[in-house]
């Protein structure tokens, strides 16, 4: 069954999931929030971000967000963290009876909220007509089609049964799941552990500290996304350890780019600067600290690249000090 999607937010991974769509049979109009970039995209169908990558030309491309909608059944929220409130709000008077999908991965800060949680305040939502889409999936990859895997969840468990249904190919298969909080925590606090994953790849370190700080780091997501309400299971599955491995390990990650400069010796806010894109993990470092103190949970390594990105802290220092804490038990919970 084919349906008409909107897709709103043109960087990487909006314009390979818009991609993705259109392969699959669908209607995709495109949102990019600047219309001169909008034109130019519309116009060469080249994608600034993705080297090679030709936007097809059945996608209709526009700055108009009400015509982006109105032309939609489903909405596609794939704009950074910091603006989901922003463009939703926007969006809001349009969205009517329209499903919304979210791709935004991180947690508010101030609000502490989940994405999802921000779409459906700002739109007014009831929580059967979001579900989240997650999962180990680097836009770079998806783009040529090379095999992947993704999570539908919904409170709704027909909703995202459906967007499975929407979303398979044969090079693109999708779960559904019904922990919509243990999806979007494991997919949103990956970035932090992806950044101390850079660093140690910065300073030199090699296959025993990825392994350790993956493992140890999953730990962490474990326990601040039961914590916060998700299931425990969900963390073994696509938004939890898949999504950190890829994350953590690929040189398509931009957390882990950004981590690796800075272990280099280099400073957060120039890397930042000259990237070009939204490393998601430094703006979700802040509220990973806030919701850890809000619910007691114990987060060493996400504790440290605080430090690094925002107290000065020296990377070699931070890893020390981790490596000397008290000496405990095995545990995850």
């Amino acid at each position: 069954m084919a349906v008409s999607f909107a897709v709103l937010g043109a960087g990487s991974w909006g314009a390979a999931m818009a991609a993705h769509l259109h392969n699959a049979g669908h209607s995709v109009t495109i949102w990019h929030f600047l219309d001169d970039e909008a034109r130019e995209l519309d116009r060469t169908r080249n994608h600034p971000f993705l080297e090679g990558f030709i936007l097809p030309t059945g996608i209709v491309v526009t700055s108009d967000l009400a015509s982006a909608i109105s032309s939609s059944e489903v909405i596609m929220v794939i704009v950074p963290s910091q603006v989901v409130r922003k463009v939703v709000g926007e969006a809001a008077a349009h969205i009517g009876q329209r499903k919304v999908v979210n791709l935004s991965k991180g947690i508010e800060e101030g609000s502490l909220m989940r994405m999802s949680e921000v779409i459906i305040e700002v739109a007014g939502l009831p929580p059967d007509r979001i579900a989240t889409v997650y999962g180990p999936s680097h836009a770079e990859e998806v783009m040529c089609g090379i095999p992947t895997t993704l999570v539908a969840a919904s409170e709704n468990i027909d909703y995202a049964r459906e967007l499975q249904r929407l979303l398979s190919t044969d090079r693109l298969r999708v779960y559904a799941n019904r922990d919509i909080i243990g999806v979007e925590m494991g997919g949103s606090v990956k970035n932090v552990i992806a950044i101390a994953a850079g660093i140690c790849i910065g300073i030199g370190f090699g296959d025993n500290t990825l392994a350790a700080l993956t493992t140890r780091g999953l730990a962490e997501i474990t326990r601040l996304g039961v914590a916060t309400g998700g299931d425990i299971h969900t963390f073994a599955g696509l938004s939890g350890i898949g999504d950190l491995v890829v994350t953590t390990y690929s040189r398509h990650s931009r957390n882990r780019r950004l981590g690796v400069e800075i272990g280099q010796g280099r400073k957060m806010k120039e890397v930042m600067a000259e990237m070009g894109m939204v490393a998601e993990g430094v703006f979700t470092a802040r509220s990973v600290m806030d919701l850890a103190k809000k619910h007691n949970v114990n987060m060493p390594i996400c504790q440290e690249v605080y430090r690094v990105l925002f107290e000065d802290k020296d990377p070699r220092q931070a890893i020390a000090d981790l490596m000397t804490r008290d000496l405990r038990d095995e545990t995850v919970l």
